[in-house]
C-alpha cells in the first residue's frame, strides 16, 4: 500500500498480559521496523463487546472501538487498512493483496 508493507499477524503469545487476536504491522519502505499498528484485543469479561481496536505508533496507543466482529479476519483487515490509511495519509494509494 504505497510505500508501506502491511503485515497480519495471528496466533500471538506476548508476555505484557494483553491477548492479541490479530495485530497488523505497517511497515514504510527501507524501515527495519513497522512504525505504526492496529491491534484487536480481546477485552476483559463483561465488557460490551469481544475485542477491542487500538491504533498504536510512536506517540500514541488508543482503543478507538470495539466489536464483536473484530475476531474475524476479514472483518479485522477491513477496520485495521481503514484506521492505517487514514493515519498514514494514504487514502488514494492502491492496496496489493498477497497471500
Amino acid at each position: 500500500m504505497g510505500d508501506q508493507n502491511v503485515t497480519v499477524l495471528g496466533e500471538i503469545e506476548s508476555g505484557d498480559g494483553i491477548g492479541y487476536r490479530w495485530i497488523m504491522a505497517f511497515v514504510q519502505d527501507g524501515q527495519p521496523r513497522p512504525g505504526f499498528f492496529v491491534c484487536a484485543e480481546k477485552n476483559r469479561p463483561g465488557s460490551d463487546a469481544a475485542f477491542r481496536l487500538r491504533v498504536v505508533n510512536a506517540a500514541m496507543s488508543d482503543v478507538v472501538e470495539q466489536s464483536d466482529a473484530l475476531g474475524d479476519l476479514d472483518a479485522f483487515a477491513e477496520a485495521g487498512l481503514r484506521l492505517g490509511t487514514s493515519a498514514l495519509g494514504l487514502a488514494n494509494e492502491p492496496v496489493a493483496r498477497l497471500l
